[in-house]
């Protein structure tokens, strides 16, 4: 897939949404790129547009890169990710013209005035556009204190957010939507070049007065480890994952899927023992890869050129692409399953809530909620794999160990949930509080997506049973019948030495 030239990587429109709507200040000292959501160096449309204002008014680029210490489920584990990237923006920029201040609050709400006081002498402030966890309201706070242009730019996927207009109940009608939609914003992609070697900036720095008031995080800090994570505010029962955070990690999980993993993907996706699902969700969630740049890697592994897309907006989730079999599974899950989230989670306020699920969900859902349940468990018991499942408990030893659940596998884990927990409504709750607190890659649409999957969202009803009534279920039996698991059985047995740590 060819590179598209340098005057075509400038943000298209619909990503660009002005919160704060006012004149760029001609005389400001800098442009203020605020990463928040798309935490990456490259393929990012919010650095490109801040980029392009910066050279355009001849002004520094100034980056503002900061870590909250009070937001929802903040642990050493959710923090090191976010750290490790930040490290590796660090190191990275250091001989570049584009002046870096990553900000680590030590307390909760230290870093109280730190944007303000870095906006007061912009020409305008670029930021990033995400639907869900805490960023929509951080942003509108951010437009109520700041007298300077607030620009707001999308780079969560493919489709920008600004063409969903409304909800859609299934994959299918999402997916004929995206045929008809998509093509044209397939090459519009964001720069691909490295920040740090492109040219046409001046030199910037971050003030004195700001580095005295707010400090750079130390070295010793952004490496995450334990012990330099010991002083902050935050939850210290949930270690850090064995994967590191940051753009590099993540793109070499991304060559090693492409290698190994791709073209098993369609048949053997499933199967937690062949391992060929792409593992990339950590570094989605974090905006430390970018969706473009996964499909730009699919697509040129493919010799994939937009004259190979389908004409017609069947909805099929095979033949629109123009591309092999795996690579077009691959794809829906990417594209249709995870912008479908994101779509739901732009224009469903509620999204969060049980009242937002299908009307036929909640009324099966409460029809069944007396239903005698065989197994019943607490929060507790849920946490600490306690159940009487063998399969159940692996699923979850793998969450509080890696901070992810095998794909297929994350679904049974849900499903379960639902049937052992006295009420739907505490199902849901189980389900965020685990996934939340424990995954690298929880509190976004894909989250919400997959737990409220559990509870009819985006499905159809099917013959009913017990406690799910229409709900679809699944069960362990069945699963170890369809999937190939003996190995991950064994990798995530029972393991006293990590259920002594959670006592």
């Amino acid at each position: 897939m060819a590179e598209l030239p340098a005057s075509d990587l400038l943000p298209p429109e619909a990503r660009i949404r002005v919160v704060r709507d006012a004149p760029e200040r001609q005389d400001g000292d800098h442009v203020l790129y605020w990463m928040t959501a798309a935490r990456r160096l490259e393929w990012n449309f919010g650095l490109d547009r801040a980029q392009a204002r910066a050279q355009a008014l001849g002004k520094p680029l100034v980056i503002l890169e900061a870590l909250r210490a009070d937001y929802p489920w903040a642990s050493d584990r959710l923090h090191a990710f976010a750290l490790q990237g930040m490290a590796e923006h660090r190191r990275r920029l250091e001989a570049s013209p584009v002046a870096y201040h990553p900000y680590v609050e030590s307390e909760a709400g230290a870093g109280q005035g730190l944007l303000e006081a870095m906006a007061e002498r912009a020409c305008l402030v670029v930021t990033d556009d995400a639907p869900v966890f805490f960023l929509p309201r951080m942003l509108r706070a951010a437009a109520q204190r700041l007298h300077c242009r607030l620009e707001a730019v999308d780079s969560c996927g493919l489709l920008p957010l600004s063409r969903i207009e409304k909800p859609y109940s299934s994959a299918y009608h999402f997916r004929r939507f995206l045929q008809k939609e998509l093509g044209e914003h397939l090459v519009q992609l964001p720069s691909g070049e490295p920040l740090e070697v492109r040219r046409g900036l001046v030199p910037g720095s971050v003030p004195a007065d700001i580095l005295g008031a707010w400090p750079a995080a130390s070295e010793d800090l952004l490496e995450a480890s334990v012990r330099s994570m010991a002083h902050l505010p935050i939850d210290h029962e949930v270690p850090p994952v064995p994967a590191r955070g940051g753009a590099g990690v993540g793109r070499a999980r991304l060559d090693a899927f492409l290698e190994t993993g791709l073209d098993r993907y369609g048949e053997e996706r499933n199967h937690p023992d062949a391992d060929a699902a792409s593992r990339l969700s950590p570094w989605l969630h974090w905006g430390h890869i970018s969706p473009h740049e996964v499909f730009h890697r699919v697509a040129s592994k493919e010799g994939w050129s937009p004259a190979r897309l389908g004409r017609d907006a069947t909805g099929k989730r095979a033949g629109w692409w123009g591309m092999g079999a795996s690579a077009e599974a691959f794809l829906d899950e990417l594209v249709t399953w995870r912008e479908l989230g994101y779509g739901f989670c732009s224009v469903v306020s509620e999204f969060r809530s049980f009242g937002s699920l299908p009307d036929w969900a909640k009324e099966t859902l409460r029809k069944h909620a007396s239903d005698e349940r065989p197994w019943c468990y607490d929060l507790e018991s849920f946490e600490r794999a306690s159940t009487h499942d063998e399969l159940w408990n692996a699923a979850q030893r793998q969450l509080l160990s890696e901070g992810v659940i095998h794909n297929y596998l994350r679904m049974l884990w849900g499903k379960k949930i639902l049937e052992w927990s006295a009420s739907p409504e505490e199902a849901l709750n189980v389900m965020v509080q685990l996934n939340n607190k424990y995954a690298v890659d929880g509190r976004d649409p894909n989250s919400w997506s997959g737990i409220m999957w559990i509870l009819g969202r985006f499905d159809r009803g099917w013959p009913e049973r017990p406690v799910f009534g229409k709900v679809r279920s699944m069960s362990s039996d069945s699963t170890r019948r369809k999937v190939s698991l003996q190995g991950y059985v064994e990798r995530w047995g029972p393991q006293p030495e990590l259920e002594l740590e959670r006592a």
